[in-house]
């Protein structure tokens, strides 16, 4: 268990989950078992993040470029995906989680669209975390997704332009109805956000670990969640008008 405070928990902990393999090439193993090692880290994750009370977690699984990758490699990932839908629904349905996919559904296998059609419907009703995977995903193309569907609604009449707001055009976003993640952990070691919740994370504190994903733990969270409650968010504002 974190020792912050349940008061000083980010609402929102959304993580790229990089260094599969890096933690393989170390090993001297093959870039598919690193990315098996790290479907036992999302399992740690969940289960830490449900045993600490976090109300939401986004996890970056398969970004939209990752296509470009190998053909064996796209095919190993599929496989875990379909794994993960098999081995662990009935855990996350007993532990009161609620799954959603954001992400492009099309380019995905039948089978697999079926899995997350059937994940969404089966935990709908669940009241515990909020576990959102980030599945062919990316930022650009979802603001460019977004920006096309107003578009289209303003030239058939059914919007006004001048009625566009940040809160507007975020209501359309994938990510409608969840909160702007409070805290973005990238592991790895490396600095940037790899076109991952671009206009959600306009206000995020941003944690870069040196720690590969596979070996990413409940004990890397809580250090992470003890890092974001001792920093002070002021969202634009001096000290003094800061929003706790």
């Amino acid at each position: 268990m974190t020792s912050a405070p349940a008061s000083s928990l980010p609402r929102h902990v959304a993580i790229i989950m990089d260094g599969n393999g890096r933690w393989a090439k170390k090993r001297y193993l093959p870039r598919e078992a690193g990315h098996y090692a790290g479907m036992g880290a999302v399992r740690e994750t969940v289960r830490a993040a449900c045993d600490m009370g976090l109300e939401n977690l986004t996890l970056f699984a398969f970004s939209s470029e990752n296509w470009k990758r190998p053909k064996t490699e796209v095919g190993a990932l599929m496989g875990l995906f379909r794994a993960y839908f098999r081995s662990d629904m009935d855990e996350l349905v007993e532990r009161n989680v609620r799954m959603r996919i954001i992400g492009h559904r099309g380019r995905v296998a039948g089978d697999i669209q079926q899995m997350i059609q059937d994940s969404e419907h089966r935990t709908a009703a669940n009241t515990g975390l909020n576990l959102t995977f980030a599945f062919d995903y990316g930022g650009q193309e979802e603001i460019a997704a977004t920006a096309r569907e107003m578009a289209r609604a303003a030239k058939e009449g059914r919007l006004d332009p001048e009625t566009i707001t940040p809160d507007l055009f975020a209501s359309r976003l994938f990510t409608a109805g969840t909160p702007d993640p409070d805290l973005i952990i990238r592991t790895s070691g490396e600095h940037r956000l790899s076109n991952f919740l671009l206009w959600q994370s306009a206000y995020a504190e941003l944690l870069f670990l040196d720690t590969h994903w596979p070996d990413f733990d409940r004990a890397v969270l809580a250090g992470a969640l003890e890092q974001f409650a001792a920093r002070e968010r002021r969202f634009g504002a001096l000290d003094s008008e800061a929003v706790a």
